[in-house]
Parts: structure tokens; C-alpha cells; sequence
């Protein structure tokens, strides 16, 4: 089981964050300072960090900075949660280690979908196949089929393909499909990922029943055989 510890002052948003990665199937830990987080981790390595920035005893830019200093934890991946909103502040997280940047307030489907990619690009343990329905989709190889028929997808329509499969069951707005696959700083309209959609489903023909909106938000993806 994968196993997240969460660094995070502000009890609330703590718990919150650690009952929804456990109902999400993820092993959830919360430390309210640093030197809990550290004396844990003499013991045990997580996955993943979810780390804020502003905490007592020492701010999370230092608490990142010893990790990435730690052979033994320098490639656990760390995605930072921060009230912290300015471009500048992104640009130091990232450049001091993180591998996402997550601004509060945040919604706990959005951070679902930002963890499960993080640990699937810094993992690189991707299935050889993915099944759903008569959907088999080969991730090494970049490969679609629907039934016996391989199917053809632009760049665009792939990513948005897998962020939806990796994301089974849970809905994606479509400003978050519109930041992970057209870049943060895309200026077109909510339509983009309407269009593409439709595109995809048009190209999975029986199995476009996979890809369901969610009106007024999103979409998800769903097994049909469930």
C-alpha cells in the first residue's frame, strides 16, 4: 500500500486531507511540525510527502531542503500545499525540489488526481496494460484498442485519455483537465476540453460509454462492467 505522510500545521485541513487518502486507499499519516515528521522517519520512508510551507518550528522550503538533502529520501517525490499563491512562490517550491504545487483552497478530488500523477510519472511504474470494458490501453507503448481494433489518438486526446483512466471514478473539472494537458498558463476556452472529448469518444466507439460528463463540472471515467 502506498504510504503518504502529510505535514500540515492546520488540524482541520489535516485530518481531512488523511481520512480522504485513506478512503481513497492510500496508508495516510499527519505530523502538526517538523520534528515529528523527522522523528518518524527514522523508523519509516513514505511514498510521498504533502508538505506546507508555513509551520512552526521551521518553514516547509527548509523542511524540503533537508529531505532533498537525504540520500535515503532525496527521491521521494514532494508536492507542496501553501496558502502561498504568487508565481514567484510556485517557482521557488519548484526549484527547491517539489514535484507539484498545490495552492489553498483546494479541492480533495483535485489533489487525488495531482498525487496519482505525481507518483505515476515519478514511480515509472506504469502497467504494461490498462482494461476497462473492451478498452485495453498499452501506457509503454502508447497504444489504444478497442476490441481488436487499435485505435488512432492525437497527443491531446491520449493524456486526456490516461488522466481520466488513472483517475477511475472520480471526476475532473475541466480547469484541471485544461491545467495538466494544455499547461497552466492556457488561455483558451472550457470548450478545448469539450471538443477533445468528443473527439475521444467518437474514436472509442462502443466504449465512449466510458467517458462520462459530469454537468456543469467535469467528466469521469467509469467501468462499465461495475
Amino acid at each position: 500500500m502506498i504510504r503518504i505522510f502529510i505535514l500540515e500545521d492546520d488540524e482541520n485541513i489535516r485530518e481531512l486531507v488523511s481520512y480522504t487518502l485513506t478512503q481513497s486507499g492510500y496508508k495516510a499519516e499527519g505530523f502538526a511540525k517538523p520534528s515529528l515528521l523527522f522523528d518518524r522517519l527514522k523508523n519509516e520512508k513514505p511514498d510521498l510527502f504533502l508538505l506546507d510551507i508555513m509551520l512552526p518550528e521551521m518553514d516547509g522550503l527548509k523542511v524540503l531542503a533537508k529531505i532533498k538533502g537525504q540520500n535515503e529520501l532525496s527521491k521521494i517525490p514532494v508536492i507542496i500545499l501553501t496558502a502561498k499563491v504568487t508565481e514567484y512562490d510556485t517557482v521557488i517550491g519548484l526549484d527547491a525540489g517539489a514535484d507539484d504545487y498545490i495552492t489553498k483552497p483546494f479541492g480533495m478530488m483535485e489533489l487525488l488526481a495531482r498525487i496519482n500523477a505525481v507518483l505515476r510519472r515519478t514511480r515509472n511504474d506504469q502497467p504494461d496494460k490498462i482494461t476497462v470494458g473492451t478498452l485495453r490501453v498499452f501506457p509503454k507503448k502508447h497504444q489504444v484498442f478497442v476490441g481488436s481494433e487499435r485505435i488512432k489518438l492525437t497527443q491531446k486526446e491520449y493524456q486526456l485519455l490516461m488522466m481520466l483512466l488513472d483517475n477511475l471514478e472520480i471526476v475532473i473539472s475541466r480547469d484541471q483537465l485544461l491545467n495538466k494537458i494544455w499547461g497552466y498558463d492556457f488561455d483558451g476556452e472550457n470548450r478545448t476540453v469539450d471538443v477533445h472529448v468528443r473527439s475521444l469518444r467518437k474514436k472509442l466507439g462502443p466504449e465512449a460509454r466510458i467517458i462520462q460528463t459530469e454537468r456543469g463540472f467535469g467528466y469521469k471515467a467509469v467501468n462499465p462492467g461495475d
